[in-house]
């Protein structure tokens, strides 16, 4: 037990708990993956520095700000993740899930500015015919940025799908695309090996244009959340199988869906014999929600209005 006796050293104290929870939930798991990108990205953004002026390798100069651009994202995504999931409160009633979904586009921009970047140097190398020909040791420390950055991206990414994360998903493709651009250093330093100069910039060339491709998809998929997107519909027949299994369910209308966050928000309308008391009816709403939780298999937050089986009924909702 610590007491602290400055207000400094609460904050100290308090900072490390913010960032090494103590808890072991699915934003801990997003947190400590995040932290272990952040120490790589340091160790390789001072191998690339040291090594790129050493050896004259303005590639790899270049990649080892790739680095440290993976290093200030990863720092936006830790925020981003002990923001997002705050309960909710009165501000803010449906949760802070958005706060990744913003982080999520901020690093989709980031990715397609580099992506451009790497694409837009290359070309330009490649228009003026700059050869280059690194030696030895930028292989040895592009290869171990492809490896390294390879692992942290299939970890990121692993606890991105098991989570949901947004803001994870793209960090996960910066990592690639770090890893993606060491590969351009790595073949334009074998092929330069054998004479011809050009490799690094052809490479560099494809590198951004796949860099762009993925920052591209990770934005379309941002923008689809923030303008209320229905989800996809896989999800929306896994939906629609899972209602069937309630048997006192006769259909089911208005269904709206929506993502905020790591959450999934719906809410429909569904039908069932006028004859029940209130509190079947509400009964029927709760088994509804216990499988519709079950068969998304993450957070789902759940509206169910109850209408009675009527032709009446029915025929309104024909008319409208």
């Amino acid at each position: 037990m610590f007491h602290c006796s400055s207000g400094s050293v609460c904050y100290r104290i308090n900072l490390m708990n913010w960032l090494f929870p103590k808890t072991n939930t699915p934003s801990d798991s997003g947190v400590r993956v995040t932290l272990v990108g952040i120490v790589i990205n340091v160790l390789l953004l001072a191998a690339k520095l040291i090594a790129g002026f050493l050896t004259g390798s303005v590639a790899l100069v270049a990649d080892g700000i790739h680095s440290g651009s993976d290093m200030a994202t990863d720092l936006v995504v830790l925020g981003a993740i002990r923001l997002g999931v705050r309960k909710p409160d009165a501000s803010h009633p449906y949760g802070h899930g958005r706060y990744e979904t913003l982080a999520g586009g901020l690093l989709a921009v980031t990715l397609i500015v580099v992506g451009l970047f790497i694409a837009w140097k290359a070309g330009r190398a490649l228009y003026a015919h700059q050869h280059s020909f690194p030696g030895l040791a930028v292989l040895v420390v592009a290869t171990c940025s492809i490896l390294t950055k390879e692992w942290i991206y299939r970890k990121t990414a692993r606890v991105a799908r098991r989570v949901r994360s947004t803001a994870l998903q793209a960090n996960a493709w910066h990592h690639r695309s770090d890893a993606l651009s060491s590969v351009a250093v790595l073949l334009g330093g074998v092929v330069g090996l054998f004479g011809w100069g050009l490799a690094d910039q052809v490479a560099g060339l494809l590198v951004g244009l796949m860099v762009v491709s993925s920052g591209g998809k990770t934005l379309f998929n941002v923008l689809h959340e923030l303008t209320e997107g229905a989800l996809s519909p896989t999800q929306l027949h896994t939906i629609n199988a899972a209602i069937k299994q309630v048997d006192q369910v006769h259909g089911w209308h208005q269904l709206r869906t929506r993502r905020v966050g790591r959450e999934i928000f719906l809410d429909l309308h569904v039908l069932v014999d006028p004859d029940l008391t209130l509190l079947e009816g509400h009964r029927i709403s709760m088994q509804v929600e216990e499988v519709l939780q079950a068969a998304c298999k993450k957070p789902v937050n759940v509206m169910v209005h109850i209408e009675p089986d009527t032709p009446e009924l029915a025929a309104h909702q024909k008319d409208c």
